[in-house]
């Protein structure tokens, strides 16, 4: 299982939500090309990037900050918030993304998704964020009647590369993620799954990795906190 350890970008800081409101955010770095640099010489194989802005803006505001990380780092990056559009998509796979994230677009245009997993294989993952098991959309602003398992298999033959299944509830509240759900998710579809929202300790980790199907698992302010030792959690997972 893969440690995504995430940097979520607001204003070009490095930022943690609560629940995932943009008045409850907590700065936690000005500099996060330095961060993700930090992260790589822990010997993290990847770094989850999250534009929040954009999420709400529908369309890239924190470029300049991504930019920057990626010109920093060697490990693969991937990218979710406010990527709506092909052109976009083609723009920061250019750019040296190793792989954009599609949540909201996800729900109102799935036949993007499809083109551009299609076009882009193994570049494209499908982002699914929820509140009691329905997805919500526009940086979780805006909460609709989908079923997370039913968008999660409506993708199942799109070459997508992994679903990134974040439980809005859990998310920055350090309460340990939905370990169940994000399970049941994971059994339900051939996509690897990989889980976000409230992993914030050791034994978190080591429990979405015992159930044996879960692909990945991001961590943002438990890692920031110290409340999730970097160095432990990467040899728990070699082990």
């Amino acid at each position: 299982m893969i440690l995504y350890p995430a940097i979520d970008l607001k204003d070009g800081n490095c930022v943690r939500l609560l629940h995932g409101e943009m008045d409850k955010a907590t700065v936690f770095g000005t500099d996060p090309a330095a961060q993700a640099a930090k992260f790589e010489a822990a010997g993290c194989a990847w770094v989850h990037l999250v534009d929040l802005n954009g999420a709400f803006a529908g369309e890239p505001v924190n470029g300049a900050a991504v930019e920057a990380i990626l010109a920093r780092i060697t490990v693969p990056a991937q990218l979710g918030g406010g990527i709506r559009d092909m052109a976009t998509i083609e723009r920061w796979l250019s750019k040296g993304l190793a792989r954009v994230i599609l949540g909201t677009v996800a729900v109102e245009n799935p036949g993007l998704v499809r083109e551009a997993a299609k076009t882009f294989p193994g570049q494209v993952a499908v982002g699914i964020d929820a509140r009691n098991g329905k997805v919500a959309t526009k940086g979780w602003a805006t909460e609709t009647d989908v079923l997370v398992t039913d968008l999660a298999k409506s993708f199942e033959d799109a070459g997508v590369a992994a679903i990134i299944y974040t439980d809005i509830l859990r998310d920055g509240a350090m309460s340990g993620p939905n370990i169940e759900a994000t399970e049941a998710l994971a059994r339900a579809v051939s996509i690897p799954v990989i889980a976000s929202g409230g992993v914030s300790s050791l034994p978190d980790l080591i429990a979405l990795r015992d159930t044996g199907v879960i692909a990945g698992a991001i961590s943002g302010r438990a890692i920031y906190d110290g409340a999730l030792d970097l160095q432990a959690a990467l040899a728990a997972l070699k082990a």
